[in-house]
C-alpha cells in the first residue's frame, strides 16, 4: 500500500487541511524522523564502498596495483 493510500485511508480529503502528502503523513505518524550520525550524511563516506568496488572491478579487469 502506498503512502498516499495509507493517508487517504486514515484521513479522507486530507488535501483540505494539509499542503502536502508529507505533512499529512507526518502528522498521522506514518513517517517519522530518525536521528543519525551526522558523518553518515557525507556523500564521500556513503559512496566510499561503491567507489572501492568500482576501483576493484577496474583493477581486476585491466590490471594495476592498488593505492596504498
Amino acid at each position: 500500500m502506498s503512502l498516499r493510500d495509507q493517508v487517504e485511508k486514515l484521513l479522507p480529503n486530507w488535501e483540505r487541511w494539509y499542503p502536502s502528502l508529507f505533512d499529512a503523513a507526518s502528522d498521522l505518524g506514518l513517517i517519522k524522523a530518525e536521528v543519525c550520525d551526522p558523518g553518515s550524511l557525507l556523500l564521500t563516506r556513503r559512496h566510499a564502498k561503491v567507489r572501492q568496488r568500482a576501483e576493484d572491478a577496474h583493477r581486476e579487469k585491466w590490471g594495476g596495483k592498488a593505492n596504498e
